[in-house]
């Protein structure tokens, strides 16, 4: 049997969807649904079922998958094998939030790489629904997931189902960013019923696996603002915060470097269920490769440095 085939099932379960599975591998549908016809027609069983939310497994589909999942796995690791022999290639993938420790964090392990070996890098900023889905299906080798504490328990299970493993990176409550010429600049304490009479930059693709609310603070844990500016990336949000002083946002902390050098200030702001963690995944049975610890390492740095310069 065609070891491609493992990942086109995988895909579709993924996906509950032909056509967006298809679109995913970039196959034409046809192709795809005549892949699994005789891939079905070899095993003499049926993978799939059509039910009125898309397709999904049959009894004997799920036996199947789950040895799929692992012959998957094992042809990653033999893969990942390879890679590693191959000393003048420095590879590393990585999905992650938008948190600007991380990117600090990436930036200076990217600065430390070799220039006399090749470069195989990827970084990808995203909701964790999508960080999550990435990393098991290998897309990704690492990822960073961001939720609020009180929805735990939802991500452990979520985590649980696809395969994944988990280690803490940060418990911390998110801050107000905003210009250092903002009227509320110089205040001594935020107060949250001012604060919302601003208007508040937000990042619109956040998601929380099985729930249907999001997973940042202004669209669940703290009361929206009457205007808000929605962003679906985050080149842009810094320069709308100088240029336009009464604008907000609610982030984690910030290092005093990245502050500095976009006239920014960040400051504490309590309300209820402000308690967020972010936790880095990984595949059962991965084994971190030595630039998996030097990113860590820097991850590391970034954090403290951010966790030392936030201001009530």
């Amino acid at each position: 049997m065609n070891t491609a085939f493992f990942k086109y099932v995988i895909e579709v379960e993924r996906m509950r969807s032909i056509t967006k599975a298809a679109e995913n591998l970039y196959m034409a549908q046809p192709n795809l649904s005549k892949a699994i016809k005789e891939m079905e027609s070899e095993l003499g069983f049926a993978v799939f079922k059509r039910t009125s939310k898309g397709v999904a497994p049959t009894a004997d589909g799920r036996r199947f998958l789950r040895h799929a999942h692992n012959i998957v796995d094992e042809l990653d690791r033999m893969e990942a094998i390879a890679a590693e022999k191959d000393e003048n290639l420095q590879t590393f993938r990585i999905s992650i939030p938008r948190g600007s420790y991380i990117a600090r964090g990436f930036s200076s392990f990217a600065a430390g790489l070799e220039g006399n070996k090749g470069i195989d890098i990827a970084i990808q900023e995203t909701n964790s629904l999508r960080t999550i889905n990435d990393v098991a299906d290998r897309r990704f080798s690492l990822g960073i997931v961001r939720y609020q504490t009180k929805y735990e328990p939802y991500f452990i299970d979520f985590l649980a189902e696809k395969r994944l493993r988990y280690e803490p990176v940060w418990e911390f409550q998110y801050v107000a960013l905003f210009s250092g010429a903002h009227p509320l600049a110089k205040a001594e304490k935020i107060d949250l019923r001012e604060l919302r009479k601003y208007t508040e930059i937000v990042h619109g693709d956040t998601v929380i696996p099985y729930l249907s609310g999001e997973d940042a603070p202004a669209n669940g844990s703290a009361p929206r603002a009457r205007n808000r500016i929605v962003l679906y990336e985050r080149g842009n949000q810094f320069e709308l915060l100088m240029r336009i002083p009464t604008t907000f946002m609610w982030v984690s902390p910030i290092p005093e470097e990245m502050l500095s050098l976009f006239n920014l200030v960040q400051r504490s702001c309590d309300f209820p269920g402000n308690q967020q963690k972010d936790v880095l995944i990984f595949p059962d049975r991965y084994k971190f490769t030595e630039l998996d610890k030097k990113f860590l390492e820097k991850l590391h740095e970034s954090r403290d440095e951010a966790a030392s310069h936030v201001y009530s």
